[in-house]
């Protein structure tokens, strides 16, 4: 039972985050814990106010079986697609989180009370069908808290326009790299002019651009410790976070520019940075560093639950930790490239590596749900 005196505590350090302008956005969603009230509870004690899902998440989450049984059941004996009782699946969770969030919705203006579903992983090279596949998920799922994940690969750019244009919420997936940070959000502000030519009111439309930040770490640590040398070393655990706030210091460029001063003046929504992968790998590093040192106004951090509770327990929420550190950030980045570790080459490998896990994910989540249908007994009737 949590007393009275763990939430205390508990809000106390997650607030000081939610003061800071930080949305705590939690990176995890299951039927059970749906079911059970957890996630309510996390709105409630832990400043919660939003939720996203990736193809890993369902994954684990539906190829455990526990708390679809039901649904599966009832999709077998329809004699569904695999692919088509997925999306049933996946759907039905992020309307049941988006009405749970609801409320967050109402009171931030739209801003948080948002819960994000990804287009299929396959389709992340194919721009038409990214943009299909988006337009039917935003309908399957019909509810207007809702956020599209787009990847930010080539081929979603473009997507990310048309359906920004559409007057469809987006979370843009899977950014790497700061040339192509700048690149999607002038596909966000493409968006917004050509919803803005349609017709749509403009304050409707909300995005987030998901910065992955520990992925960046975890490869060029491996080179720095591979060269094994002491100025090597010394950059370990630096890198991530200098990406991240070179991100920053790009976001307030943008949003602080002629085009997007017209945008707003016509009730445009910045497109806010959420920071994401904030779970630590290396154990050597604190387990709170990528929510401590990416503290900004007008961010998300989109947290998986250990790293939520770990915050919660003893994060160490001091104030702003990015605008100040453009020039250090540079200098690190910098040192890096000197040593023969390419930027560039780093992050073009974790984008293909981001989306083949996503598609091997959603392999295995499509082989667990046909086993799941074939053995409901219902192939001979």
């Amino acid at each position: 039972m949590i007393t009275v005196t763990e939430v205390t505590a508990t809000a106390g350090t997650l607030k000081r985050l939610s003061d800071e302008g930080v949305s705590i956005w939690l990176d995890d969603l299951s039927r059970k814990r749906i079911e059970s009230g957890n996630l309510a509870e996390l709105i409630d004690t832990k400043n919660v106010v939003g939720v996203t899902t990736n193809p890993s998440i369902f994954q684990a989450a539906i190829g455990s079986g526990e708390g679809y049984e039901e649904q599966l059941a009832d999709l077998a004996v329809r004699k569904v697609t695999v692919e088509e009782a997925v999306r049933m699946m996946t759907t039905a969770d992020v309307r049941a989180a988006a009405d749970i969030l609801r409320p967050v919705y109402e009171a931030t203006g739209g801003r948080d009370g948002r819960v994000s579903i990804e287009v299929d992983p396959r389709l992340a090279h194919h721009t038409a069908a990214t943009i299909a596949e988006a337009k039917q998920l935003s309908w399957l799922v019909d509810r207007s808290n809702v956020m599209i994940k787009i990847p930010a690969t080539k081929a979603g750019l473009p997507a990310i326009t048309e359906v920004i244009g559409e007057g469809i919420s987006v979370n843009v997936t899977l950014i790497f790299s700061l040339e192509r940070y700048r690149e999607v959000m002038d596909a966000y502000l493409a968006g917004l002019e050509k919803a803005q030519a349609a017709g749509i009111d403009l304050s409707t439309i909300h995005s987030v651009a998901s910065f992955f930040v520990s992925r960046v770490d975890s490869e060029i640590d491996k080179r720095l410790t591979a060269l094994a040398t002491d100025e090597a070393l010394a950059l370990k655990g630096k890198a991530a976070l200098a990406n991240a706030r070179l991100a920053y210091e790009a976001y307030e460029e943008v949003f602080a520019g002629d085009r997007w001063t017209g945008l707003a003046s016509a009730g445009a929504n910045k497109q806010r940075p959420l920071w994401a992968s904030t779970g630590v790998k290396d154990p050597s590093y604190k387990d709170t560093l990528y929510v401590d040192e990416l503290v900004a106004p007008g961010t998300v951090n989109t947290m998986p639950e250990a790293t939520l509770n770990a915050t919660a327990d003893h994060g160490d929420i001091h104030g702003d930790t990015v605008t100040g550190g453009y020039a250090q950030a540079r200098a690190d980045l910098d040192a890096v490239e000197r040593l023969g570790i390419s930027y560039d080459t780093v992050v073009k490998q974790l984008e293909d590596e981001g989306v083949a896990k996503f598609e091997v994910a959603w392999q295995d989540l499509l082989g667990a749900v046909a086993k799941s249908l074939s053995g409901k007994g219902v192939d001979g009737e």
